[in-house]
C-alpha cells in the first residue's frame, strides 16, 4: 500500500485547505468515442464566467491563489495551474484538445475553476506528500529536458524520488505525467477557499461522472483530505 500524505508543515501555512483525491484503475486513453467533440470549447466558454474583471487578479478564484503564493517562497513568475487556464479562456485562446483524459479533467477545471493534477500511479515511488521543500530536490518539468530544483520553503508534492509538483498546483513532472499508456491514475484537486466547500465538492463528483460517462472509467470514491484527516491510501 501507498498513500498521499500532508505534512505537518504545510498544515502550519494553510489550515483551511481541503484537497480531494481519487484514482481511477484500468484506463483506455485511446477510447474517446464517448467524449462530446465540442466539450473543451464549451468548458473554455464557461470559464469566462470566473474571470470576468480586468486585471485578471482581482477575480475572487485567482485572488485568492495569488494571495496564497505569498505565503511560501515560489519560482519567479509561478502561478497556480487554474490561473493559467482561465487566463487563456478569457482572452479567447482557451486550452485545445490533448488526449481524452486530459480533455476530460480539464473541462471540470475550467467550468469549476479548481486546479486538478492526474499522475500515473505506475511511476509514483513510494508516498506522495505535501509538504514544504527543504531545497534542492530535483524536479523535470513536463515538456523539458532541464533538471530543476525545488527552494528551500517552496510547497511540493513529491514522492520517494523527486519532486512530482513544483510550487504547490504550478507545473507537474514529465515523470508521472498521465500518457496515451497510462492504465492507473491518482488524482487531487485543491480548494483553498472555505466559502467554496459544495463547488469543491460539486467539481469531483463532476469529475467521477464525466468519466464514467465519456470514457467508461470508475473513479474509486471521493476522499477529502484536510487538517483532521491527513492521508490516503492507495493501491497500484
Amino acid at each position: 500500500m501507498q498513500k498521499i500524505i500532508i505534512d505537518q508543515e504545510f498544515w502550519d501555512i494553510f489550515p483551511e485547505v481541503e484537497i480531494a483525491v481519487m484514482t481511477a484503475k484500468g484506463i483506455d486513453n485511446h477510447n474517446d468515442a464517448d467524449v462530446p467533440d465540442d466539450l473543451i470549447r464549451r468548458a473554455n466558454e464557461v470559464a469566462k464566467k470566473w474571470v470576468p474583471d480586468d486585471p485578471i487578479s482581482i477575480n475572487p478564484v485567482v485572488k485568492a491563489w495569488r494571495d496564497a503564493y505569498r505565503k511560501f517562497r515560489t519560482k519567479k513568475g509561478a502561478r497556480n495551474a487554474v490561473e493559467n487556464l482561465l487566463k487563456r479562456a478569457k482572452n479567447d485562446k482557451g486550452v485545445g484538445n490533448i488526449n481524452p483524459i486530459v480533455d476530460v479533467y480539464n473541462s471540470v477545471s475550467l467550468e469549476y475553476a479548481f486546479p486538478i493534477a492526474a499522475e500515473d500511479l505506475d511511476k509514483i515511488i513510494g508516498d506522495v506528500h505535501l509538504t514544504v521543500a527543504k531545497g534542492g530536490e530535483t524536479f523535470t518539468p513536463i515538456g523539458e529536458d532541464e533538471i530543476e530544483e525545488a527552494l528551500p520553503g517552496e510547497v511540493v508534492y513529491r514522492d520517494d524520488k523527486d519532486v512530482i509538483s513544483r510550487c504547490w498546483a504550478w507545473r507537474d513532472s514529465a515523470r508521472v505525467a498521465d500518457t496515451d499508456n497510462t492504465k492507473n491514475l491518482l488524482f487531487y484537486m485543491e480548494n483553498i477557499q472555505p466559502d467554496r466547500k459544495n463547488d469543491h465538492l460539486a467539481a469531483a463528483e463532476a469529475l467521477k461522472t464525466r468519466f464514467h460517462d465519456y470514457l467508461n472509467i470508475d473513479i474509486n470514491d471521493i476522499t477529502i483530505l484536510n487538517k483532521d484527516n491527513r492521508d490516503f491510501v492507495f493501491v497500484k
